[in-house]
């Protein structure tokens, strides 16, 4: 395993990441003891950051569980801002809740501090300098190591790198966009403006949540794409390019999944890809193509068929900001509305 160094950090990390999400007992893997067995079969090869989120059910406390004994040779990194219940105070990004969030993922972590803390989506109710004076402080109390974001736009991303530096806050030192052979849209302006600032960034979605792992095929039954879990799935436009990249992978020799990770880590503005596998079977299908390199050929066929900087249709669990999402943040009022 050849490390990379995470941003600006000094940390040192794997070009996987093991996303935890599929160790939740509710929406993944019901066994929390194969969860451990997959997590340190992850370690021992090689593999040192393990991402979670205090939105993802039981996760937090699964990884807790199965750390015990190796949590210092883990770069932990965690998730706070996505709803926690019905209070609308439990959620976002307000110093108020990062405090309490931040010490219940601390506890169920079974840890003293958390690596990388990272706020999952963008909070536009709270203004960035609140954020960032809580989050610094967690840094001066040693809770917590280095701070992130996660799928924040790049003018954003702009935005509180000025904040931090005129107020004399910790400024973030990563990012956690959507990356993958369907989805290169961070390619125009959040990678460059990452790489920029001396940010680390940890994509996400590689596998294009299940797209790109070759068992989502055109015209065939398949019992995720039945159940209308991720409505992507079901996206004709992505599935017709998926085929062409079924083909690709054929002629170099590459199962789908190897093409795809590679693809994803292979920017230099990417630090990590995190993976998500449920079962071990999963796990061990990404770790053979933990050395796969993609020959410039080959990534020119891939610029081929997915253009630099361009997404095919919409990944599900994107950040959508608020101007695409409400439509009177993008229309004048009827009566201010002049004929032309």
């Amino acid at each position: 395993m050849h490390y990379r160094t995470l941003g600006r950090t000094g940390i040192k990390v794997s070009p996987y990441a093991l996303g935890a999400l599929m160790f939740a007992t509710s929406v993944g893997n019901p066994d929390p003891g194969d969860s451990a067995r997959i997590i340190h079969k992850a370690l021992d090869a090689g593999i040192n950051v393990i991402d979670t989120a205090d939105a993802y059910g039981d996760s937090e406390e699964v990884v807790g569980k199965a750390l015990k004994g190796r949590r210092d040779n883990v770069v932990l990194a965690t998730k706070v801002s996505r709803p926690m219940g019905d209070d609308p105070n439990q959620q976002g990004a307000s110093r108020r809740w990062i405090m309490t969030a931040v010490e219940n993922s601390l506890r169920r972590l079974q840890t003293d501090h958390i690596d990388l803390y990272q706020i999952q989506r963008p909070d536009p109710a709270t203004d960035i300098e609140e954020t960032l004076s809580a989050l610094s402080d967690l840094i001066r109390s040693g809770k917590v190591r280095a701070i992130g974001t996660s799928t924040m736009p790049a003018s954003d991303i702009v935005e509180a790198q000025w904040a931090g530096e005129r107020r004399a806050l910790a400024r973030f030192h990563t990012e956690q966009p959507p990356y993958s052979l369907l989805d290169r849209g961070i390619e125009r302006e959040v990678l460059p403006v990452a790489q920029r600032h001396g940010m680390g960034t940890l994509v996400w979605g590689s596998l294009g949540q299940g797209l790109l792992t070759g068992r989502v095929r055109k015209g065939r039954p398949n019992e995720l794409r039945r159940a209308g879990f991720f409505r992507h799935l079901n996206d004709e436009r992505r599935l017709d390019v998926v085929e062409r990249f079924v083909s690709l992978a054929g002629e170099a020799g590459l199962p789908m999944t190897h093409l795809a990770m590679a693809f994803a880590i292979v920017h230099p503005g990417v630090t990590s890809a995190i993976v998500g596998p449920r079962t071990m079977s999963h796990l061990d299908d990404l770790l053979a193509g933990v050395d796969v390199a993609l020959s410039d050929d080959i990534l020119d066929r891939i610029d081929e068929i997915v253009p630099p900087g361009a997404d095919v249709g919409a990944l599900d669990q994107v950040h959508v900001p608020p101007a695409l999402q409400q439509a009177g943040l993008r229309r004048r009022p009827v009566n201010d509305r002049a004929a032309a």
